[in-house]
């Protein structure tokens, strides 16, 4: 997907480019020659259609390998001013750093260190703590680790397909940026990224991520079902679910008969729209009882008051969102792209949330990188900026 700034500043979708992705399996790169034709295949597509040139790219990251810890990190505050102990900059970057510093095995990188709350002198629920008068300053923090092995597959391959990595971003983080509004992450929310290998699932509270877990299991499981219960091929399986398949009774009205093409020159089979329901419904739920049980292992405070969204092309099964809203006892609602202009009816669609997402993250840590390279002060939170984008580059120039 190529974005564009327009004049006035915004950002636009001017290219979208697909291509299916054979040299994944489960998120994670098992066959790079594939792989690499995919990326080449989908970006020019993308250029072809934005008539831009491309030569790096900001690059989703996802998988069973990825993982999601909880850590909080103390420091005495330095200050600016010594006399008055006002926090700045250098003191918040330490206690990100002092709540970075968790054991992780050798095999394993830090993907993402996200600030969820500050602490100033045990006064809670501070957003921003800079300026502020203080002695003790503490940081709760999500750190989102990945297989260092499995990101650099990723990074080979799209450099192999003759493009250069700006950086690696979480699919589901990446998801939430463009699918989820501010009332929801404040509230708490899940957002479960239904996709053919893996479904990801980030759950946000108190307006920052708390949860990162991945499922081995998505749209893929229930095409496969569908091939062998059925007896026909699994291109015809997929076409199958995408045109008329449902997990919920009722998402269509009548029980008309879907052909199916006959194999190895066989007659045509005739084979009930509930028939194919009754496939895919068992597979689902069990998908969401999954999650549910990985969300019900949180230690939240309270239950999640902005529900369940549904996003990724997995999620496009009609009826997915009431058995979510069944299975979860919360509301539960699709997550579409939020609107930004250009070619708002090419990517205004679950599966591309992703993507939406990573044009959005991309072109904000681009710019707030920027920023700092011309000299230009400003908070990231004043500026709309995510403090864990500015995180990651200070802690690539001082660790790596």
């Amino acid at each position: 997907m190529i974005g564009e700034r327009d004049e006035s500043g915004g950002l636009e979708i001017t290219g979208v480019g697909t291509s299916p992705s054979t040299g994944l399996r489960k998120g994670v790169v098992v066959n790079i020659e594939a792989t690499l034709r995919s990326v080449g295949a989908a970006i020019e597509a993308a250029e072809m259609m934005s008539g831009r040139e491309v030569h790096s790219a900001w690059t989703g990251i996802g998988g069973s390998h990825i993982d999601g810890i909880n850590s909080r990190g103390v420091v005495a505050v330095t200050g600016k001013n010594r006399e008055t102990r006002e926090i700045g900059e250098e003191d918040i970057l330490r206690v990100l750093e002092a709540a970075r510093a968790v054991v992780i095995p050798m095999d394993r990188q830090v993907l993402e260190l996200i600030p969820q709350t500050y602490i100033v002198d045990n006064q809670k629920g501070i957003r921003d703590p800079l300026d502020m008068i203080g002695v003790r300053l503490e940081a709760e923090v999500h750190i989102i680790t990945c297989s260092v092995t499995g990101a650099q597959n990723l990074v080979k391959c799209v450099n192999r397909a003759g493009f250069r990595v700006d950086g690696l971003v979480l699919k589901s983080l990446a998801a939430g940026r463009a699918v989820l509004t501010k009332e929801e992450k404040d509230l708490g929310v899940a957002l479960i990224d239904m996709g053919g290998g893996t479904t990801d699932v980030l759950v946000y509270f108190d307006g920052a991520p708390y949860s990162t877990t991945t499922i081995p299991a998505g749209g893929m499981q229930v095409t496969s079902d569908i091939s062998i219960i059925k007896n026909i091929p699994f291109e015809t399986a997929e076409k199958i679910k995408l045109e008329a398949g449902s997990c919920w009774e009722g998402a269509y009205a009548g029980d008309e008969d879907i052909i199916v093409p006959g194999v190895g020159g066989r007659p045509p089979l005739s084979i009930p729209r509930s028939g194919i329901e009754g496939v895919i419904r068992p597979r689902v739920e069990e998908l969401f009882f999954m999650v549910k049980e990985k969300l019900d292992k949180l230690a939240l405070s309270r239950p999640l008051g902005g529900g369940v969204v549904l996003t990724g092309g997995g999620a496009q099964l009609p009826g997915s969102a009431e058995l979510a809203s069944e299975i979860f006892k919360l509301p539960a609602r699709l997550g579409f792209p939020l609107p930004m202009g250009g070619l708002v009816e090419e990517y205004r669609n679950p599966a591309y949330s992703t993507a939406v997402g990573l044009v959005v993250e991309g072109s904000e840590r681009e710019l707030q990188n920027s920023m700092e390279r011309s000299g230009t002060k400003g908070r990231p939170e004043r500026s709309g900026m995510p403090l864990f984008g500015r995180l990651a580059e200070w802690l690539k120039r001082e660790f790596f």
